[in-house]
């Protein structure tokens, strides 16, 4: 019998050995038998142009959701639906590091400029003890600014090196939980009447996000069985950004959308609001993982025996890209934070740990949820790798007798001519990408709209080093039991955008 330790381990390794075998067979079958290959290969990139094409639809549909959403003036529905609604109490809960001023108060801003009335709204700063000098000075420039402004503002300080945790957002989340729910307590608040908002420090709300949770909230037949996820735009900094930041904030984004369109798939991701009432029940965000984003939704169905979902917001929320002044900066930023993305496939694991004590779930919904993330984590690492390098490999190292084949003379055509079927999801992007582009700042010419189109080029390599890269080095590292830290992602504009 495996000890638990060796149980663990193994579903550990299993996804990185499930992308790696792929990557492995591929590379065999090229020289064994490429002309297996070469149906392999075919067979793979009509699937991945269905891929494209179903994924484009749904960015539209989704795209079209989002524009109809924004539209709404959110908070005057609020109130004249539920004249009630001040029952509900909204909390933001913003954990900081070593982000500067300006990144801090341009969301404060925006909280401030919400149709729902700031007045109402309770905003949790947690600091890190580990910069207590850049947390301090915050604290003092927060209170001289903001004080008053809110119905209160709670300033908490994540100790360093409390038991169990790991450096990171998760675990000032969960201090900064464990420390609200003492609040809440004081004051007789029931849990489910508590809607929380676990944001990034750069995430800058949409003036009608907090007025349209809150309808969606007090719509919801049982709030407190699901998590609310915002389309999220990374697009706060995105014109003073390389291009290949902004290829990738761009995907991000058009993956949200893909994602809330897709009800039976839709997991938390970064910025996410839920009832206070499933946080204490599942123990609050995990303090000693790097996923906590995600994890949350796991801990919560898990909790609920399979009853828990996610419902889509329309009305977005805006964050940063991870740019720095030196642009070789950027690119390394940009790998780790899809490194630490990618490190999500730790929830695979966990899944398998904890389906066996949770009989009452049934073993299908355990297996799409488990699918979904494992086929999530495997497409990432390894799809680009198989149209771009591994599915001309065949066709190189071919040998005298399979190059006279019908299928290898046709292979090169048959290929191409998928690649421009698939260029629909370029088109569709691209056009996208426009769309949400926020306004041009006065110090960029015209011309750089020129620039956000020819960017689109540069999709192949960016693809492949900082998506399939960043995803094969986290999931070897798991597979070999070298954890990731939690790295913090850059938050740094060169000008102040408004909220």
């Amino acid at each position: 019998m495996l000890s638990d330790y060796r149980r663990y381990r193994l579903y550990e390794i299993l996804p990185g050995l499930s992308i790696w075998l792929t990557i492995i067979m591929a590379v065999v079958l090229s020289f064994a038998r490429p002309l297996a290959m070469i149906y392999i290969i075919i067979v793979f990139d009509v699937y991945w142009v269905l891929r494209v094409v179903y994924f484009s639809l749904y960015i539209i549909v989704s795209w079209s959701r989002f524009r109809s959403a924004i539209k709404i003036r959110w908070f005057e529905r609020l109130a004249a639906e539920f004249p009630a609604w001040e029952k509900k109490i909204n909390v933001v809960f913003l954990p900081v590091y070593n982000e500067p001023w300006e990144v801090l108060q341009t969301t404060l801003e925006a909280l401030r400029r919400s149709s729902y009335p700031a007045l109402k709204m309770y905003v949790v700063i947690s600091g890190e003890e580990r910069q207590l000098a850049h947390w301090e000075e915050l604290k003092q420039k927060i209170n001289q600014a903001y004080r008053g402004v809110f119905a209160d503002i709670l300033l908490y300080t994540h100790l360093l090196g409390l038991p169990g945790e790991i450096p990171g957002k998760g675990s000032n989340i969960h201090q900064a939980e464990k420390q609200f729910k003492a609040y809440a307590d004081e004051r007789g608040w029931s849990y489910g009447d508590i809607i929380i908002s676990i944001f990034d420090v750069d995430t800058v709300v949409h003036p009608e996000y907090l007025a349209h949770l809150t309808c969606l909230y007090l719509r919801h037949p049982r709030p407190t069985r699901s998590s609310f996820q915002p389309v999220t735009l990374y697009n706060n900094n995105l014109w003073d950004s390389p291009a290949i930041l902004r290829i990738m904030a761009f995907g991000t984004s058009f993956w949200t959308l893909f994602s809330l369109a897709r009800l039976e798939h839709l997991v938390t991701f970064s910025s996410h609001s839920m009832s206070f009432q499933a946080a204490v029940d599942c123990g609050f965000h995990a303090k000693d993982i790097i996923s906590e984003d995600s994890r949350i939704f796991f801990q919560c169905w898990l909790r609920y025996e399979g009853d828990y979902e996610v419902t889509p917001l329309y009305v977005p929320v805006s964050m940063d890209t991870v740019r720095d002044d030196r642009w070789f900066v950027s690119l390394k930023n940009l790998y780790l934070q899809q490194r630490r993305w990618a490190w999500g496939a730790e929830n695979i694991s966990y899944l398998l740990w904890q389906f066996r004590t949770h009989p009452a779930i049934r073993w299908r919904d355990k297996a799409a949820i488990l699918f979904h993330e494992w086929e999530g984590k495997w497409s990432w690492a390894v799809v680009t790798i198989l149209i771009t390098v591994l599915g001309r490999l065949p066709l190189w190292v071919a040998d005298s007798a399979v190059r006279q084949s019908a299928l290898f003379f046709n292979a090169p055509y048959i290929l191409e001519m998928l690649m421009r079927l698939a260029m629909i999801g370029l088109l569709v992007s691209t056009v996208m990408s426009m769309l949400i582009l926020p306004p041009r700042p006065a110090e960029h010419r015209p011309h750089k709209y020129l620039f956000m189109i020819l960017q689109w080029l540069l999709v192949p390599v960016s693809l492949l080093l900082f998506s399939s890269l960043p995803c094969l080095d986290a999931v070897t590292h798991l597979m070999f039991g070298k954890y990731l830290g939690f790295n913090v992602s850059a938050k740094k504009r060169a000008t102040l955008k408004p909220a």
